[in-house]
This record gives structure tokens, C-alpha cells and sequence, in this order.
């Protein structure tokens, strides 16, 4: 007999990766589960990539919140309230315990599970489930969500975290090349210009290729200007979610600032190396199969020292 399960976690994209391994967890602990998957659409393909997932149902609440009485939204979250509504499961967890997840936890039938008042983010929302799970707030993030997942489907958490994108990454020849994240979504969490020189002085001492990603123009014209007159690196050109992937998963490593990108490279596999200046990495350190280091905290960046020496453990 089928579990039908739906998952709440709409965005962002490094979170939807840390929730991966709580995927590969029920359908483990839980065979005869079908998954489905309630995610914003500009993030859809990484619930889609997990083979444990049987559907993913796109949300548009960043596209909606800015025209949320148009004729276009009311029409959208109306076939969306239609289509949840015609739904019945045997567990809807919310992982994401917000308000506006929690108006998307109601419009599904069945047991709605989620973090109780002490562990979500938004005390309130945890009002509105069935049951309620307990789930230390500074956990680190992946350890949180598969402790969360093993709570409501009640078996013991065991094992390393498994992120399911074995299909993205089976056979792959690794490039001799870096791939440099070096932009973010806030400017504090940029790092110097002449720490990123040591680094590319180094990566492409070692024969390394540099590939330099940038998600818009600002981005583009920042990472340009890190390389300029730097022969062997290039800025690569806007990519679909999944061509990005396909350009970590061959890397020799990754180097980048706390970002979705470099989240997704450590699941990937890949030894990361990450850089945070505005954020810690208590709650949200780099966690994969291969070599990962979480770098700096809030208020204090780590040196180019610092990252030279990881990358000397990465490739060793």
C-alpha cells in the first residue's frame, strides 16, 4: 500500500538542497512512499533530480507577492488551491515552517505535520499543524530537516546524508578546472579582490582552469573584472539550473562564497570550498561526500590563507 506523502520546502535553492538527504531518508525508511514536492518554480529541477520524488508542484509566491491582485495571480493560486485540494496524503510535512507555507500545508487533505513552537522560524505557524516535532534550532541544516523527516515518519536517523543526484554526477569526467563562484546575493558577503588574486594565483599555479559563474549583469561585470588580462579563465555564460550542475559536477573543486551554487556542488560530491563573511556556518555548513570546508563566520571573513590551505587539503 502506497504512503503518499507531500513535502512543503519552497525555496531557496540551498535550502531545497539541504532538504535532499531527508528525501533519500524516507524513501529508505519508507519504500512503498510516492513524494511529492511543493517548491518555487525557479528552484522545480533540484526536488526533480532526487529519484526518490515522484512529482514537484510549482509554486510562484516571488513572482505572485509582487502582483498579487492581478487577474493572472488570483487565476494561478486559484488552479493551485483547485489542484491541492483534489489531493489527499497520508503525511504533509512542512519543512519550511513560515506563514506562507503553512497557507499552502492547509489546502491539502491529510495529517499535517511540522516543527513545533520552540523550533520553527515563525513561532505561529506551528499552530496550525496536527502534530508537532520537537528539532534543536542550531542544528546544522541538513542534520535539522532529516531529523525533522525521521520524527514524523518515526524511524531512528542513521547513516551519512545521501543527496540522490547520483544521475547527475555517474560517469562524468573531472575537468582540470575550478569553478569560482565569487558573487552573492548581498554585497557584505563579497570578498576582496586581492584575496581572490592569491586564489587564482594558486589554483592556476597547480594547472587549473578558472571558470567563474554570474547569475546577472552585475554579477558578470564583477567577475569580469576579477580576471581581467588573467589568461585560462573565463566568465561563463547565463545557464539553465541544470547546465550549471553539469559545469560542478565536473570540476576539480569548487571555490565560492556562501551561496545556493556552492551548497549544490558539496551535494554534488565535489570538494568545495566555502567563504562566509555575513552569514555563520553554524546552521548552514557545506556538507557532501567529498572534502567540503565552511570558512569565516558573521562579522569575519576568513584570509586567503586560510582558503589556500583548504585548498591544499582538497587536492591533496
Amino acid at each position: 500500500m502506497t504512503t503518499r506523502v507531500l513535502i512543503v520546502r519552497t525555496s531557496s535553492l540551498g535550502d531545497l538542497v539541504h532538504m535532499l538527504p531527508a528525501m533519500s531518508d524516507i524513501a529508505r525508511h519508507i519504500p512503498d512512499a510516492r513524494i511529492d514536492w511543493i517548491a518555487e518554480e525557479s528552484f522545480a529541477e533540484i526536488p526533480a533530480w532526487h529519484p526518490a520524488v515522484a512529482e514537484v508542484i510549482p509554486v510562484a509566491h516571488r513572482r505572485w507577492r509582487k502582483h498579487w491582485w492581478d487577474a493572472r495571480t488570483r487565476r494561478e493560486r486559484a488552479a493551485l488551491r483547485a489542484n491541492l485540494g483534489g489531493r489527499r496524503y497520508d503525511v504533509i510535512l512542512d519543512m519550511q515552517a513560515l506563514m506562507k507555507s503553512v497557507w499552502l500545508v492547509r489546502q491539502a487533505h491529510g495529517v499535517r505535520h511540522g516543527l513545533d513552537w520552540k523550533s520553527a522560524r515563525e513561532p505561529l505557524a506551528s499552530l496550525f499543524y496536527d502534530v508537532r516535532h520537537r528539532v534543536g534550532f542550531w542544528q546544522p541544516a541538513v542534520l535539522r530537516q532529516r531529523t525533522l523527516a525521521a520524527a514524523a515518519f518515526g524511524y531512528a536517523l542513521d547513516g551519512a546524508p545521501d543527496f540522490g543526484l547520483t544521475a547527475l554526477t555517474d560517469g562524468v569526467p573531472i575537468d582540470e578546472a575550478a569553478v569560482i563562484m565569487p558573487s552573492a546575493s548581498r554585497d557584505d558577503k563579497l570578498w576582496p579582490r586581492d584575496d581572490w588574486q592569491r586564489v587564482f594565483d594558486d589554483l592556476q599555479g597547480r594547472g587549473l582552469a578558472l571558470r567563474l559563474l554570474a547569475g546577472n549583469e552585475a554579477e558578470r561585470a564583477r567577475a569580469q573584472a576579477l580576471i581581467q588580462g588573467r589568461e585560462g579563465a573565463v566568465v561563463l555564460p547565463r545557464m539553465s539550473l541544470r547546465e550549471v550542475a553539469g559545469q560542478l559536477a565536473r570540476a576539480r573543486l569548487m571555490v565560492g562564497l556562501d551561496s545556493g551554487l556552492t551548497h549544490l556542488c558539496a551535494g554534488l560530491g565535489r570538494p568545495t570550498i566555502g567563504i562566509y563573511k555575513a552569514s555563520t556556518p553554524v546552521r548552514t555548513p557545506l556538507e557532501g561526500a567529498a572534502y567540503t570546508a565552511s570558512l569565516g563566520e558573521r562579522g569575519q571573513s576568513p584570509t586567503a590563507r586560510q582558503v589556500l590551505d583548504a585548498i591544499d587539503q582538497a587536492l591533496a
